[in-house]
């Protein structure tokens, strides 16, 4: 018997790239090599931190001045501290 067109296309394109695990990619930079790290924290950022700083308990994690980056930081640090 002969091998049919089927068989011959899965050992052509027997690759599945969704098995693969996924690539390394430049989408999380570090704070301090953000564009905009330096500019006031948003909104979104100071709710959150304040939320995380009482619930760790360390009022001084929070404060209104904090840059972008500053507050990425102190709330990737308060989620490690938290468990989360």
């Amino acid at each position: 018997m002969g091998r049919s067109e089927t068989d011959d296309r899965h050992e052509t394109h027997g690759h599945n790239p969704k098995a693969d695990p996924a690539p390394q990619t430049n989408t999380e930079k570090d704070p301090e090599d953000w564009v905009s790290g330096g500019e006031p924290m948003t909104g979104a950022q100071a709710s959150y931190l304040k939320t995380l700083s009482e619930e760790a308990d360390d009022p001084d994690a929070f404060s209104e001045d904090l840059t972008k980056a500053e507050a990425s930081e102190r709330i990737d640090e308060l989620k490690r501290r938290l468990g989360r």
